[in-house]
């Protein structure tokens, strides 16, 4: 793979949308009760962020995988298969009820590397989050691109022992199906079984990156008292629906460090929280 994408940095698209009591009633009967409430009056939990002002395609920019079609937004990245890999977010102010908010996302960055299985492209885009001029969440999304089916899961981790908090989650397809309402994505492997197995290779439906993000977000909040200022994340193996995964936080010094494991004791995702 020879292409250079570099004249693809520094593209940006600017969208705007509205909290609506509606769209936050959608987040909190979608991850109840695995929400964090913040004392600020109005104030919405951790990661809403993740369902104001998203690429609305139309049907026909949409590509094989159900996701916005490369060479729109996305530079045309000749790898089938796309994967969330991470991110990190700060929080400035909290999102609010009635709020007109302004969504900024950019290209930062575009890099092609040799893997053990092939071409790898990484791609970084940050986003900023404003209402009437003030900052409200500033994010860096780390998408990873690469070809051919999915590999084996990855090796059980090591017992993590104590947590200061713990959750069950039994990730759902119905589940799945309203968070990919909630954040308008409509990327296959999250709602249609034989593409996700049959095309793409996973074992099933495929956990969303933000929403295994927004479960470690709000834990992190409850083990703090408080939303973190700073909350980075790593998505390390696909995370498949149908089988119940456990959250945990551990509270330290300066913040706090999760995970999710899945059923057969493979870690799907890191977080780490900073005050």
């Amino acid at each position: 793979m020879g292409e250079d994408f570099a004249e693809w940095i520094g593209r940006s698209v600017t969208r705007e949308d509205r909290v609506t009591e509606r769209l936050l009633a959608e987040y909190r009967a979608t991850l109840d009760p695995f929400l964090f409430r913040p004392q600020e009056k109005d104030a919405c939990p951790p990661g809403f962020h993740w369902g104001l002002a998203p690429a609305v395609g139309k049907m026909s920019e949409l590509g094989v995988d159900g996701a916005e079609a490369m060479g729109l937004f996305l530079p045309p990245i000749p790898l089938t298969r796309r994967m969330w890999a991470g991110g990190a977010l700060e929080t400035f102010n909290a999102i609010q009820i009635g709020m007109d908010v302004t969504r900024v996302a950019a290209i930062a960055d575009v890099s092609l590397r040799e893997g053990r299985s092939g071409p790898l492209c990484f791609v970084s885009v940050n986003h900023e989050i404003k209402s009437q001029g003030k900052l409200l969440v500033r994010e860096r999304q780390d998408l990873v691109f690469r070809d051919g089916k999915a590999k084996p899961p990855a090796a059980p981790a090591p017992h993590a022992g104590a947590s200061d908090v713990e959750w069950t989650v039994e990730p759902s397809a119905a589940l799945l199906f309203r968070f990919s309402a909630f954040t308008f994505n409509g990327h296959r492997v999250h709602y249609d079984a034989p593409y996700a197995a049959d095309v793409e290779g996973y074992g099933g439906l495929l956990v969303h990156g933000p929403l295994q993000a927004a479960l470690l977000f709000n834990q992190a909040s409850a083990a703090l008292g408080r939303v973190p200022g700073r909350f980075e994340y790593r998505c390390t193996a696909p995370l498949v629906a149908g089988y119940p995964a456990r959250v945990t936080t551990q509270r330290g010094e300066n913040g706090a460090t999760g995970r999710i494991v899945d059923h057969a004791g493979v870690v799907t995702a890191n977080a780490k929280s900073a005050a």
